[in-house]
């Protein structure tokens, strides 16, 4: 390597890595309910000068996991068509899915030569079970620090210069949207919304120089 292309390369930030994740859940917070399945996938890159995407079915995480207390909504369970016997038998442990589940985001990251970041739509309720179970369970605590995330509700309302309340699917330009269906499968869904990431970073808003 020349001189001129090590400086180059010294120069070039970190990529973000953003990974898309999703959660579902038996109520409406952690603690006294239980999240019980989440998927990661990891959506593209960006440096500050270029965006790059990957496949959504490329790389990707995906547990169902064993409840955590006995308290439980039956409207928010049902949402996610999961059986909560069958994950008190079968689901696993938390500490040992949250664990495997940083470990991973830790090394797809690497593998990009960046810094993993936390996206979602919206973000609050993603952020909130999957940073208090990796806090709460992981060995080595959020593979995404406390801090390092990115909310497609807020983005699309910057862009598009909409307020937050009507920054909602329903509102959004269809070609910003995923054809991937909504299936509540906490995989598929992180996927489709690794696409609606995809679509607004590339997007030319309204008003975009």
């Amino acid at each position: 390597m020349s001189r001129n292309q090590t400086l180059r390369s010294l120069s070039r930030p970190a990529p973000d890595v953003y990974i898309s994740a999703d959660v579902e859940a038996d109520g409406p917070i952690p603690g006294p309910y239980s999240m019980i399945s989440f998927g990661l996938v990891v959506a593209a890159t960006y440096d500050g000068r270029t965006f790059a995407r990957r496949d959504p079915e490329a790389t990707t995480f995906y547990a169902e996991l064993r409840p955590i207390s006995d308290e439980y909504d039956a409207d928010a369970l049902a949402v996610s068509g999961l059986d909560r016997d069958r994950l008190l038998r079968e689901g696993r442990d938390p500490a040992a899915a949250m664990s495997a589940a940083a470990s991973w985001v830790r090394a797809v990251a690497a593998a990009e030569g960046g810094k993993p970041v936390f996206v979602a739509y919206p973000l609050g309720f993603d952020w909130m079970f999957l940073y208090w179970y990796f806090v709460r369970f992981a060995e080595t605590g959020s593979p995404f620090g406390h801090s390092r995330f990115l909310d497609l509700k807020t983005l699309y309302a910057a862009r598009s210069g909409e307020t937050v309340t009507r920054s909602v699917k329903g509102r959004m330009p269809r070609h910003l949207l995923s054809r991937r269906p909504h299936t509540h499968n906490a995989l598929d869904d992180a996927m489709e919304q690794a696409e609606l990431l995809q679509n607004l970073m590339v997007w030319n808003a309204p008003g975009d120089g």
